[in-house]
């Protein structure tokens, strides 16, 4: 009977033990996501306004959150592109031509 209750006792040990790790692990994850300044999310009071100086005839084909910047599928006005826009500043990051 003894040597079943010592093995019980592990068992609690090792649980609580667990338990303790996970829950920090989950406050450290709350905490890392609620500091990371990386949203994407624009909403009525993060919205923004950027003026893409493109040729006439172009209009916006498609709209794509991509990690830290929008992807911004143009078509028209020449070839197919995409611009890469940073929605905190709104200006454009990058810009991928696409041949026809």
């Amino acid at each position: 009977m003894e040597s079943g209750m010592k093995a019980v006792k592990i068992a609690v040990l090792v649980m609580g033990i667990l338990i303790l790790l996970g829950t920090a692990v989950i406050i450290g994850t709350v905490i890392k996501r609620a500091t990371s300044g990386g949203s994407v999310a624009a909403g009525p009071d993060k919205a923004f306004v950027s003026l893409l100086d493109e040729p006439a005839g172009t209009s916006i084909a498609a709209i794509a959150p991509l990690n830290d910047r929008m992807a911004v599928h143009l078509r028209g006005g020449g070839p197919d592109r995409v611009l890469l826009i940073d929605p905190a500043t709104g200006a454009v990051t990058g810009r991928i031509s696409l041949a026809r």
